[in-house]
């Protein structure tokens, strides 16, 4: 039987963990793999070598072009390339039996342009009618015969000629005729009545390198209808801000008669049952206590009643106000409006017109006459040079403008589409054309 000896334990120190640390940058760079990096410096290097790095490289140092082939091919191949291509020898034969491509596109048999071809008599056969009249002819019976008759004139005797009369009758329908204003002289809508001219004559303000004093004439006369057409905008707001104001007090007084109206409605007694004495006030508490008799209701139901229709033609009275009012504010509003546009006609108008006249009518037809622009350069915008100079305004727009203020035409607004004719297609059915 073996001796069981006690375990000794170890005197020194117990050993430490010897491995370093995987976290650095020494363990990280260690195991980086840069096999690509090296192959592709190797690669690089080898390029050097031999001439240069490719890709630095142009295209005429990497690339020939051959222009003129190789000159032993003919040679070792002569029956290849002695015998021309059979296509090369149908073009170049004049006389080919293959006619050319024609450039043109060519329709197919079953694709038409649409258009239905209209019907044409047959001419070249005769009748039946025809060939039995041609027979009769030649058998030298006739259909109408000419009676011949002694002459009971003389033929070269001269024939007065009829005077030719001055009045000259219009046959044409009435609906087809010119009106009777189309003859008359267009009447200028001038207040003076003058005819001005086509092209009208500019002012001296109007030229590219203008004087002083006309430049500042025009320029000033500008800006005052500027401030004045400003001045027009703001009353008008002003006017539309004291209508709201108007419009929204009267809605809340309204409101208010109304909201009195109906507190009024739940007291059961009427205001005058307020100002009693004490001693009333007394004997209206005794009365109280006493039961109410049939009379005692009706005389409520009556008050009560009054009261009810009362108020009712008070509220209805209100309301009659109230619309007439707004009646009267429309009214007023709608005239200032006509008063401003009327102004507003009355300046473009006068604007209009070549020598700033008032115009005598403010449209011609159903539409008003267009505004005209301002040609007007800023003292910062004159140039000193016919090449540095932009032109401003229209002249087409100013033709027209003169159309209009001369009387030749009215006013037309441009008519985005129009009613297109009705088109009907129709087939035809060829299958059905036969004769027996």
């Amino acid at each position: 039987m073996p001796v069981l000896h006690p375990r000794t334990a170890s005197t020194e120190a117990p050993a430490t963990y010897n491995q370093p640390s995987r976290k650095g940058k020494k363990a990280w760079r260690k195991n980086v793999d840069i096999t690509e990096v090296t192959k592709g410096l190797d690669e690089l290097n080898e390029e050097i070598i031999k001439g240069g790095v490719i890709a630095e490289r142009t295209s005429d140092e990497l690339f020939t072009l051959d222009t003129v082939g190789d000159t032993s091919i003919p040679k070792r191949f002569p029956q290849h390339t002695s015998k021309p291509l059979k296509a090369d020898e149908i073009i170049a034969a004049r006389n080919s039996a293959v006619p050319a491509v024609p450039m043109r596109k060519r329709p197919g048999d079953k694709t038409s342009d649409g258009i239905i071809p209209t019907k044409r008599t047959r001419r070249e056969y005769v009748t039946v009618k025809e060939l039995s009249r041609l027979r009769k002819v030649a058998d030298g019976h006739h259909e109408s015969t000419v009676e011949i008759t002694d002459a009971s004139y003389d033929p070269w005797a001269v024939v007065p000629e009829p005077a030719a009369s001055d009045v000259v009758q219009d046959k044409r329908d009435d609906k087809k005729k010119a009106p009777k204003s189309f003859a008359q002289e267009p009447i200028s809508l001038l207040a003076s009545g003058k005819t001005i001219s086509a092209v009208p004559k500019p002012a001296g303000g109007h030229s590219y390198n203008p004087k002083f004093e006309d430049y500042e004439a025009r320029y000033i006369e500008e800006c005052n209808k500027a401030v004045e057409a400003e001045k027009k905008r703001l009353a008008g707001e002003e006017a539309e801000r004291i209508k709201a104001e108007a419009a929204s007090r009267s809605a809340a007084e309204a409101d208010a008669a109304e909201a009195r109206a109906e507190l009024s409605e739940w007291e059961e007694d009427s205001e005058w049952e307020g100002f009693q004495s004490d001693g009333e006030e007394l004997r209206q508490t005794v009365k109280k206590l006493k039961r109410k008799t049939k009379a005692d209701r009706n005389r409520i139901q009556r008050r009560k009643d009054e009261e009810r229709r009362l108020k009712h033609e008070a509220k209805t009275k209100l309301r009659k106000e109230q619309l007439e009012r707004i009646k009267q504010i429309a009214q007023e509003v709608a005239e200032r409006d006509q008063a401003l546009a009327l102004a507003k006609a009355e300046e473009s108008d006068s604007s209009m017109a070549s020598n700033d006249e008032v115009l005598r009518r403010k449209q011609l037809g159903k539409l008003k006459l267009p505004e005209r622009d301002i040609e007007l350069v800023l003292p910062d915008e004159l140039q000193e040079s016919l090449r540095l100079l932009k032109p401003e305004g229209n002249l087409l727009k100013d033709r027209y403008r003169s159309l209009l203020v001369r009387g030749k035409m009215e006013s037309r607004k441009k008519i985005s589409f129009k009613k297109q004719a009705k088109t009907t297609i129709t087939e035809k059915w060829s299958y059905k054309d036969f004769k027996i």
